[in-house]
């Protein structure tokens, strides 16, 4: 039965469009999805991400200990910076997508998050007989996530720190700021390609922190987002997912996180599997343009000249693209490259289309990093 957050009772007076997300209710749509897709791209979202899961690592050796099961070298990842990449399993598949924090200076507190429950069991098993304690805290810190390219000045005024380019760029977390008063764990990244922050609360602090963000970035034009719009920034970011871009029998290689395995970091879990699976992985993520089928397409077969050579996993009608199809795709590496021309096969349809550059919107996230 999918669980309730703690802003669950605000959501709900807003909406009754619900669906499941890893376990928890979240809404599919609050409003209408292409006014919560517009706020997001010109002023700002407000979006409810408790359900991510949370893991504190607490002890000496603690970012050895995670750096041995993600794909990613975090080594030597610096004090408030934030690094994206697989954990793997024995086998180098993913068990999810995620983010590793480092804490302090010696490495001995790391925040992680990702999606998935195994997540803590991992790390449980593996800090047995050591001196680190693993605690998941998913519940005990509900989040939020303000996304858009009015987030910065809309949350400015209520923050007790500097929340500039400067003092707290892209991809690094800050423990110090306060949101109204309300002590945050806040980090500065997102789904959606726009500039945005993720503000971590205790749960007795929840509906406080949810009031005052409403009450100051609602005037300014932010919107309350569902998952419906969430879906077409992730599409058009080219953000995956777990469930839709991968499970356990992919390889990070074809889930577009290839470019973060570090397999020169010495010997790690998965390390052998990914090394197989560099070469002889198949699919790489890519983005195809359709020139119709919208939702229909998602899990459409690919073919170039009759010969199968890969899948849709989830399509959209892209605002960005003035109501085209686009999706993220798994293709043959062959045939990963923009301009490729292929069909769908979507129900009785067949559909042209083309490989395109991979993400379609912003690739070099200079909205999300330079703002």
């Amino acid at each position: 039965m999918s669980r309730e957050t703690a802003f669950h009772p605000r959501l709900a007076a807003l909406t009754d469009q619900w669906m499941d997300l890893f376990g928890y209710l979240a809404p599919s749509v609050v409003t209408d999805v292409a006014d919560e897709y517009r706020a997001v791209r010109e002023t700002a979202g407000l979006m409810d991400f408790t359900m991510l899961r949370k893991v504190d690592l607490d002890g000496p050796g603690a970012l050895e200990l995670v750096n041995s099961i993600v794909g990613r070298d975090v080594s030597n990842l610096r004090q408030g910076r934030i690094a994206y990449g697989p954990l793997v399993d024995e086998g180098g598949k993913m068990v999810d997508d995620c983010t590793v924090m480092r804490r302090d200076a010696a490495g001995d507190h790391v925040r992680f998050c990702g999606a998935n429950d195994r997540d803590y069991e991992i790390f449980s098993g593996l800090a047995e007989g050591t001196e680190i304690q693993v605690r998941e805290f998913t519940d005990q810190m509900p989040h939020l996530c303000l996304q858009g390219p009015l987030s910065r000045q809309m949350l400015q005024p209520l923050a007790n720190q500097d929340l500039s380019n400067g003092s707290f760029p892209y991809y690094h977390f800050r423990e110090d700021v306060e949101i109204a008063g309300i002590p945050i764990f806040m980090t500065r990244l997102g789904y959606t390609a726009e500039l945005g922050y993720e503000l971590w609360v205790d749960r007795d602090r929840a509906l406080e922190l949810w009031d005052a963000l409403v009450e100051m970035t609602e005037p300014q034009g932010m919107k309350l987002i569902g998952m419906a719009a969430l879906d077409l920034f992730r599409i058009e970011g080219g953000f995956i997912i777990g469930g839709i871009e991968y499970d356990p029998t992919v390889s990070p290689y074809e889930a577009g996180l290839g470019w973060s395995v570090a397999l020169d970091k010495g010997e790690f879990q998965g390390r052998a599997g990914l090394e197989r699976d560099r070469v002889a992985t198949a699919l790489r993520l890519t983005s195809v343009v359709l020139e119709s089928g919208g939702d229909d397409a998602s899990g459409a077969p690919l073919y170039v000249d009759g010969a199968e050579v890969g899948f849709v996993t989830q399509a959209i009608v892209s605002p960005y693209l003035d109501g085209k199809t686009l999706g993220l795709a798994k293709v043959r590496k062959e045939q990963n490259e923009p301009g490729t021309k292929v069909t769908a096969r979507v129900g009785e349809d067949t559909i042209a289309g083309e490989i395109v550059s991979h993400p379609v919107y912003d690739p070099k996230r200079k909205r999300a990093k330079e703002s």
